[in-house]
């Protein structure tokens, strides 16, 4: 057992604390047409990525209460992705049957970022730092939810 925990614990700091960039870097995602995303040029920017699938009952459920926390968050600086490991074209059928304004994108290494269920959130600072990242379905639009994306948007000024 010890062995095992060890090894997850190494696996840990590989993939989360030994690297050089903050963390932002560590996602890889393309445009649905296949062009590279370069999520550096997001610096100053709060990052908002939601890990989901076309499939996923939870991660549909909780689209709405995005949509509505994106509209209260308008005047603020994040930016909201949604990212998907499956075909694009799968994703842009999604996206023609439902009316959410979002940014689609093609996630490349899911399995690196260990991301074991769907959704996920995961949520950067201005410099790049992941500051949240949770399993689940959540509630965006609840006060709580916004706040904390608030307070993620305003820890640079302190």
């Amino acid at each position: 057992m010890k062995f095992i925990k060890r090894h997850y614990a190494i696996i840990f700091l590989i993939i989360f604390g030994c690297s050089s960039d903050k963390g932002i870097n560590k996602v890889e995602l393309t445009e649905l047409s296949g062009a590279a995303i370069d999520l550096s040029q997001y610096k100053g920017k709060v990052v908002f990525i939601n890990f989901w699938a076309t499939w996923c009952k939870p991660c549909i459920q909780e689209m709405p209460t995005i949509v509505q926390a994106q509209a209260e968050l308008k005047a603020d600086e994040v930016v909201f992705l949604f990212a998907s490991n499956e075909e694009p074209a799968q994703i842009e059928k999604f996206a023609k049957r439902h009316d959410y304004n979002f940014h689609y994108v093609h996630l490349e290494n899911m399995e690196t970022l260990n991301i074991q269920a769907l959704p996920t959130t995961f949520i950067f600072n201005r410099e790049g730092e992941l500051k949240f990242s949770e399993t689940g379905f959540r509630v965006w639009n609840d006060q709580v939810n916004v706040d904390l994306i608030t307070k993620i948007i305003n820890d640079h000024e302190q």
